[in-house]
């Protein structure tokens, strides 16, 4: 329970429309897309940088937990209240600060989607590369929170590459700025890319100077075939052409019978395994990229390859599958681990044997141009067996990761695997990291 002196020094500091305190307006901060529940005691929506100073600093005086968050569509539980205490959330803070075309640079606040800062640059000829398939509904502070990626990270890069300051609170109170307005600059470390990806646990980000990109043209194709084994030998191929996708989908059988349920005449029915490939540049890279993709995706288990003139259906598919998966099994553990590009058919491979030792039913889809695959196991959690046997079967996918030189996370952060890091990070690491952490 909160402190009677800490309530009243909250309402001396935040407007009661700026404060829950009830615990059923609390409530709706309690979880995120990963389904764990965690009640945060209050809710403070701040709105300059200064509310995140002087919150911050009160938490310390009376050491009361605090917890950031975006919009809570993360799907680790990295911006769960699992101490209770102060739910911080950034939600309000909606402005685009600066559009500046000459640069390249948009300035805005962390509260602000990801859609929105796409729609405010697409008039310019400029698009922002992350696009998680939570964009519409997922703030760039949570997309800088976890390093978000998306489909066009495998020609784009992640969050943290198109950044080029931030405005921050230290777990102290202090505010910082990191990195600067310019693409060159070498002046101090690098805490920019430091921050990124951190899950809040080193500051409170306030504002953040992104960095655009020219938007280019755009074609498709697709590849249908009779096995994953062979989609992945596809992909392999694929990623050795010098010239390669902008985005690269990998489906699986189970990913396609989802698809096919709400849309029977998008996909073929015989395939079992498709790539969704994009291609981007002028007219001319686009065709001569699109010839030599096409011809890599040719192996004994093709069933067909073609170029796809309007991949909007496609992509609205991609993008509704974790939905879908949460009307099967709605608190299907869901793991974004990624291995090289050339483990994709043992990673593959290793997952059906473990899925299958292991008696649990799993649909894998993702950024197979990364080796960022998302693993769905989906159980019952009342049937305490299955249960069991799904986190004996997590274990060992994730001792199969890190045996294909791979890492536990692609783009979800960490928040409830904290228990398997020592898995990719041995002690040395872990422990410098902590002193980073440490006020």
């Amino acid at each position: 329970m909160l402190p009677v002196e800490f309530i009243q020094a909250l309402h001396s500091l935040v407007p009661p429309e700026r404060l829950y305190l009830d615990p059923v307006d609390c409530y709706a901060y309690a979880y995120d897309n990963s389904r764990k529940y965690f009640p945060p005691e209050c809710v403070v929506f701040p709105l300059v940088t200064d509310d995140v100073v002087q919150l911050i600093r009160l938490c310390n005086q009376f050491k009361i937990p605090l917890t950031p968050r975006g919009r809570g569509t993360g799907t680790a539980g990295g911006c769960l209240a699992e101490q209770g205490g102060v739910m911080l959330s950034l939600e309000r803070m909606t402005q685009i600060k600066a559009i500046d075309t000459p640069n390249r640079a948009l300035v805005a606040e962390p509260g602000v989607l990801n859609e929105t800062v796409q729609a405010a640059i697409r008039p310019h000829g400029f698009f922002w590369p992350p696009d998680p398939s939570s964009a519409a509904f997922s703030t760039i502070g949570g997309n800088l929170a976890t390093s978000a990626g998306g489909p066009h990270a495998v020609k784009y890069g992640t969050t943290r590459d198109h950044v080029l300051g931030l405005t921050a609170v230290t777990g102290r109170g202090d505010v910082i700025r990191t990195g600067c307005y310019t693409t060159k600059g070498v002046v101090g470390y690098d805490l920019t890319r430091l921050l990124i990806g951190s899950e809040g646990t080193l500051a409170v980000i306030t504002e953040i100077t992104l960095k655009r990109r020219r938007y280019l043209l755009q074609s498709g194709l697709v590849a249908h075939y009779q096995d994953a084994n062979s989609c992945a030998e596809a992909i392999v191929s694929i990623m050795k052409e010098p010239q390669g996708p902008s985005a690269l989908e990998f489906l699986d059988s189970g990913s396609l019978d989802l698809v096919r349920a709400r849309n029977p005449e998008l996909l073929p029915n015989d395939s079992r395994a498709m790539l969704m490939i994009e291609v981007d540049g002028t007219e001319h890279e686009i065709r001569e990229a699109s010839a030599k993709l096409l011809a890599a995706c040719q192996n004994p288990g093709l069933l067909q390859a073609m170029t796809v003139q309007n991949t909007a259906d496609l992509w609205k598919a991609r993008k509704t599958l974790s939905p879908l998966l949460r009307d099967i099994a709605p608190k299907k553990i869901n793991e974004d681990i990624v291995v090289p590009v050339d483990k994709i058919p043992r990673l593959l491979a290793g997952l059906s044997a473990l899925c299958q030792q292991y008696q649990i039913a799993n649909v894998n889809f993702g950024h197979a141009g990364n080796g960022n695959i998302h693993v769905n196991l989906l159980i019952d959690p009342d049937n305490q067996n299955e249960s069991e046997r799904a986190y004996q079967c997590l274990d060992q996918i994730f001792d199969l990761v890190i045996s294909l030189n791979g890492t536990l996370s692609g783009e979800h952060g960490i928040g409830s695997k904290a228990p398997y890091i020592g898995k990719e990070l041995d002690e040395a690491t872990l422990a410098l990291m902590k002193q980073i952490n440490r006020p």
